[in-house]
């Protein structure tokens, strides 16, 4: 863990309890005199530095001893446009996503997706500030939902395409949106509709899951 979110983040003093001390304490074994980094949820870009001041059986009090305007966050946007797919497969990857550095995921429910399938935003927010606690990053993901294709599209007419195509992604590609399709593919009204994008796919004979392609294609574009 490089920092821990806290609701009190930014006050002088903090007692810590329940799971955050289980965690702290127990998990960790932090004792007295260690440094404890703290953001606050309200405001990311301040790091807050506190010290251990006194554990008992119960609770632990921390003490501020400096702050600083630290922010960590991509050197690049990337825009991963989602065709819906069963929500327990975009948690496994998300946390990655995340450390990658993509900055926004739009799901889409494009003709092929399972329209029974509603992201739980809020179970993915939990997931993103995990994830940012365990890598440092002190922005959060954005998160957004699209009816259909054609409405995405209208507001991100740029927007390159992820399928099958004999154009192969070059090393040193450089795009802010990126759409990936969900398990079969794009119908042939979608595909219509992407006629005028840019296409490509990535040097692999492998089909890969829309998720392993969603990981494939941040870490090439952004690391």
């Amino acid at each position: 863990m490089i920092f821990l979110f806290h609701e009190d983040a930014s006050k002088e003093r903090i007692t810590i309890k329940g799971e955050t001390y289980k965690y702290l304490i127990k998990v960790r074994r932090h004792q007295v005199g260690d440094t404890i980094l703290m953001r606050s949820m309200a405001c990311h870009k301040d790091l807050y530095h506190y010290e251990i001041t006194s554990i008992d059986a119960r609770e632990a009090v921390l003490e501020l001893k400096e702050s600083e305007l630290k922010e960590v966050k991509p050197s690049k946007n990337l825009h991963i446009a989602w065709c819906a797919i069963d929500p327990k497969s975009v948690e496994k990857v998300l946390p990655t996503l995340s450390e990658i550095g993509v900055n926004r995921i739009s799901f889409i429910y494009c003709e092929r997706s399972q329209k029974n399938f509603k992201p739980d935003f809020k179970r993915l927010e939990r997931i993103l500030e995990s994830s940012m606690m365990q890598s440092g990053r002190s922005t959060m993901m954005k998160l957004g939902i699209y009816k259909n294709l054609k409405e995405f599209l209208k507001e991100f007419p740029d927007t390159k395409v992820f399928d099958f195509t004999d154009r192969v992604l070059d090393g040193d590609a450089d795009f802010e949106t990126v759409l990936i399709g969900c398990e079969g593919g794009f119908s042939h009204t979608e595909k219509e509709l992407l006629a005028s994008q840019e296409v490509f796919r990535l040097d692999t004979p492998m089909v890969l899951r829309s998720e392993s392609a969603a990981v494939a294609i941040a870490s090439k574009i952004l690391l």
